[in-house]
């Protein structure tokens, strides 16, 4: 029998990979800063509509202007402990779904063990 396992992926932090991960953070930082000023104008646009209420209008976007200001905090402070970090450090960076084989007379406690992959600049060097 087979069973899904959620396996945790993990990034010895280099300079390259810190690069890398900055990068993504930057990326990530402008595309929700866009998303910000895309939907003020949208606000700004329906705003003006006639019959439509500017309270209930506000309320909708500030709401998801407010979600959106927050993950930019976020990214923020997650780009903060990264200059922080020390070079070795190990990042969970991503997980992934793996199949297990599961037969009679295994060991349950060696099937649900902690299982991870660890990477260092994009190679796998651990899958334990």
């Amino acid at each position: 029998m087979q069973i899904i396992r959620t396996v945790p992926v993990k990034q010895i932090l280099t300079e390259t990979s810190r690069a890398q991960i900055k990068e993504k953070f930057d990326e990530r930082y402008q595309r929700l800063d866009r998303e910000c000023r895309q939907l003020s104008f949208e606000q700004k646009k329906l705003e003006r509509k006639p019959g439509v209420s500017r309270q209930e209008v506000e309320r909708r976007f500030s709401k998801e202007i407010g979600r959106r200001k927050d993950q930019l905090k976020w990214l923020e402070y997650q780009r903060k402990q990264l200059d922080i970090l020390p070079d070795g450090s190990e990042l969970e960076t991503d997980e992934v779904q793996a199949l297990i084989e599961v037969e009679e007379g295994d060991q349950w406690e060696e099937v649900i063990q902690d299982r991870q992959i660890v990477l260092r600049d994009g190679k796998v060097i651990r899958a334990r």
